[in-house]
């Protein structure tokens, strides 16, 4: 899932795993479970530490052609990444870890300018490349650490089956989607979409609505349709970022509150009954988590309860008092 956000990548995870908390969380990035890296269109996802080898392997080569202007741009040289490699590799071998900024700083006394923005693309070139991946956490930030070190037995996979498993699992978590979504949301070419659909195969079912064909998982088309729900979800989430159409969900009228002057931000949602309904933001004291919603018309009182109940579950994650103004009430 996207996770250049931090907080609230945290968050979309928290979501989805029932019972765990912001410290559970960050304990499955310690433990190497979880790693952050840019294996997709150049943006930081969350993936399962394992898999990371093939997705990268299946992105970087269009990544790394699309940011050759860029790098050209910052005065980047093949020689300033293979000086930048080297002082990476030798700061973090065995085992240790470096924050953004002191691994910036090494690279930087190793004799490669990191000024403006050229230290934060040698990070992500190392990423994209495979050198370097986001892991364990200090100070409640992640750590720069060697990808071969930290995840030591990656799941290997060749091309077609790896076209196959990301078509499957994007479908299966993401579904009903078309073609469209996942050529946007994985950054691969519609052949490679395709080819990977087609090795999915029966794994996957097809459903046309409209004249569209729509693919998804065969368990979610038996699945009994979900009562009445809010949740707040955090600004990126993959519930609004995952698909290139968002209209089944956002209205377009209300595109420009989530996404102002669709600037590429997005503002954390409420979601009732799967309609994205308006905003909210937190702001966390000594005392606990105030919860600021901003639904684009007043929530029935039954939306309303609902809310106050997603709130304190959002508490219970941060391991705060969660207290949503006018209501009096702290959850």
């Amino acid at each position: 899932m996207q996770a250049q956000d931090w907080p609230g990548a945290k968050w979309s995870v928290g979501l989805r795993s029932p019972g765990s908390t912001e410290a559970t969380v960050e304990a499955a990035c310690d433990a190497g479970e979880i790693v952050r890296s840019w294996p997709m269109r150049g943006t930081l996802h969350f993936v399962p530490a394992e898999d990371l080898g093939w997705l990268l392997e299946l992105g970087t080569p269009r990544a790394v052609r699309s940011a050759a202007s860029r790098r050209a741009a910052l005065g980047i040289t093949d020689a300033d990444v293979q000086r930048a490699r080297e002082t990476a590799v030798a700061s973090l071998t065995g085992g240790r870890r470096l924050s953004r900024g002191a691994l910036v700083a090494a690279i930087a006394a190793g004799g490669v300018s990191t000024a403006g923005q050229r230290g934060y693309h040698l990070l992500w070139y190392l990423s994209q490349t495979g050198t370097l991946v986001l892991g364990p956490t200090d100070g409640g930030q992640q750590s720069f650490v060697l990808l071969d070190e930290w995840v030591p037995a990656p799941r290997c996979l060749e091309r077609d089956e790896a076209l196959g498993e990301i078509a499957f699992r994007y479908f299966r978590s993401h579904g009903p989607a078309t073609i469209g979504d996942l050529t946007r949301w994985s950054g691969l070419p519609v052949a490679d979409v395709r080819r990977g659909l087609s090795v999915a195969g029966d794994r996957l079912a097809t459903v046309e609505i409209d004249g569209v064909a729509y693919h998804v998982a065969p368990e979610t088309l038996a699945a009994t349709p979900a009562g009445a729900d809010v949740h707040l979800l955090p600004g990126f989430d993959e519930y609004l970022l995952g698909y290139r159409d968002r209209s089944a969900a956002l209205a377009p009228e209300h595109a420009d509150a989530i996404v102002p002057g669709a600037n590429g931000m997005f503002r954390p949602t409420i979601v009732v009954d799967g309609k994205v309904v308006g905003t909210w933001r937190r702001t966390v004291r000594a005392r606990g988590v105030v919860i600021e919603p901003a639904p684009f018309a007043p929530l029935s009182d039954r939306h309303r309860d609902a809310l106050i109940d997603a709130a304190r579950a959002y508490g219970r994650y941060l391991g705060f008092t969660a207290t949503v103004p006018d209501t009096g009430e702290d959850r």
